[in-house]
């Protein structure tokens, strides 16, 4: 059992949900409820793998109430992506058609994966952008401060960080008239991802994971020294990161007590981690 879920729990979940997806926007499914219970039930089969086979069985702990603060943050983010794929609808109905310039008689699958392309391209140069110096990185900073990583991990972004990270690529897609629904499938097996991708899951990818941001490279991100986590960033891909030198891999990734902010101010209450950033003067640690 252990086996099966260490190889064959992100190939057959987050695989398993991308495929579907895929299959069921090139069918005309309307995209809700069908996608979002699709990334319910892969979150969920996350949440409970851990609890089965765990990187490390402290981090299924609560820490200091954590585990409410991050539902919440997750609620939020989810909301803003729902808010995201509305939007792509609500443009997409009123845009001429010679005004898009989306590849529409692609297959559904080659349009998913042209968003994600250019979602992802997005999302890495902002990260970049949000670990620099300044506001940017009080704002991502909330996404650092656990001390552990769990499916939870993967919605803990303040609002805005939010807003900054995915802002870009959306903006891309809208003014290339991307297909909602293709833009709505791969939002959606990037949530399913994420939470993957924080899991505190004992999964392996083999040489896969050269090319997928999943929990054994992402954690080098979530070092605890600043100067070491300037890796890794890519959301879903890897290849960004092998293009601008910031791709990094070691025999076993960080575990307990290796995660986290050096020096953490970071409050542990909702509503304190939605002031903090806007309150306090930037830090400079970054540059």
């Amino acid at each position: 059992m252990i086996l099966l879920i260490r190889y064959g729990a992100y190939p057959m979940i987050a695989g398993g949900a991308f495929a579907l997806l895929i299959d069921l926007a090139g069918a005309g499914i309307a995209y809700w409820p069908t996608f979002p219970l699709i990334v319910l039930a892969g979150i969920a089969a996350v949440a409970v793998l851990e609890r089965v086979a765990p990187y490390e069985p402290d981090w299924n702990r609560d820490h200091e109430g954590d585990t409410r603060v991050d539902l919440l943050h997750l609620i939020v983010s989810y909301m803003l992506i729902q808010f995201a794929v509305i939007l792509l609808f609500g443009l997409r109905a009123w845009r001429p058609e010679w005004a898009s310039v989306w590849p529409e008689r692609w297959p559904m699958w080659a349009q998913v994966a042209l968003a994600g392309l250019i979602m992802d391209l997005g999302l890495y140069a902002m990260h970049r952008a949000s670990h620099a110096s300044g506001l940017l990185w009080r704002l991502h900073a909330i996404h650092h401060s656990p001390q552990r990583l769990y499916w939870l991990n993967g919605g803990r972004r303040h609002p805005l960080s939010a807003l900054v990270l995915a802002g870009p690529g959306l903006l891309a897609l809208m003014a290339l008239g991307a297909t909602p629904v293709a833009v709505g499938a791969w939002l959606s097996f990037m949530s399913i991802h994420l939470a993957f991708q924080h899991a505190n899951l004992d999964y392996r990818l083999g040489p896969l994971r050269h090319l997928l941001g999943v929990a054994e490279m992402h954690r080098w991100h979530h070092k605890r020294d600043f100067e070491d986590a300037q890796v890794n960033f890519g959301e879903v891909l890897l290849i960004w990161d092998r293009l601008f030198g910031t791709f990094y891999d070691a025999a076993r990734s960080p575990g307990r007590g290796d995660v986290g902010l050096r020096d953490d101010a970071v409050p542990r209450s909702y509503l304190g981690q939605l002031l903090w950033p806007l309150k306090t003067a930037p830090d400079r640690r970054a540059e």
